[in-house]
């Protein structure tokens, strides 16, 4: 095998290797999850099924954590009406779905401000290294520990509704 053939194969292999199957998640049977409601003066995360809680869990935020974020940069973590819009089986922090900040409503704000918005908003794990960081330590993301993320990503689909509130 000629090296670039073996370095072909051996990042094909790493990628897999950390893949949301190779992990060996459960699969959720259980009642779909209709949307996903955050406090963040609670530090909760509720998963829900039309008006039922299914599953909660505790979250770390932004590295500041007090009002919406407003500006690329701020470190906090976004208040409003948002849609789970992505999913990373590879990402750095365990696993991550996307959130679909900036909003309409959150662009329009920042660029009347002359600012950019941000983004990259995610609810993702801690992937082991972010332990001992405290509880508040993103960068606007909602983290939760590895192994509900695990949970959550399998539990929560595509186009599902996140409510984020102060």
């Amino acid at each position: 095998m000629d090296r670039r053939a073996f370095i072909t194969t051996a990042a094909a292999a790493l990628l897999f290797s950390t893949s949301a199957f190779a992990r060996n998640l459960k699969p959720y049977t259980g009642p779909e999850i209709t949307r996903v409601v955050i406090y963040k003066g609670r530090r909760k995360l509720y998963l829900l099924h039309n008006d039922e809680v299914v599953k909660s869990f505790k979250i770390g935020l932004g590295g500041n954590p007090i009002g919406p974020k407003r500006f690329e940069g701020d470190g906090k973590t976004p208040e409003g009406s948002y849609i789970i819009d992505r999913r990373n089986p590879n990402s750095s922090f365990h696993l991550s779905l996307g959130v679909s900040y900036p909003n309409e409503k959150d662009r329009a704000y920042a660029e009347s401000m002359g600012r950019r918005p941000g983004g990259d908003i995610f609810i993702h794990g801690r992937a082991g290294e972010n332990w001992g960081k405290g509880k508040d330590w993103t960068a606007g993301c909602i983290a939760v520990r590895d192994r509900h993320i695990e949970k959550i990503y399998m539990m929560v689909k595509n186009g599902t509704q996140v409510d984020i509130y102060p």
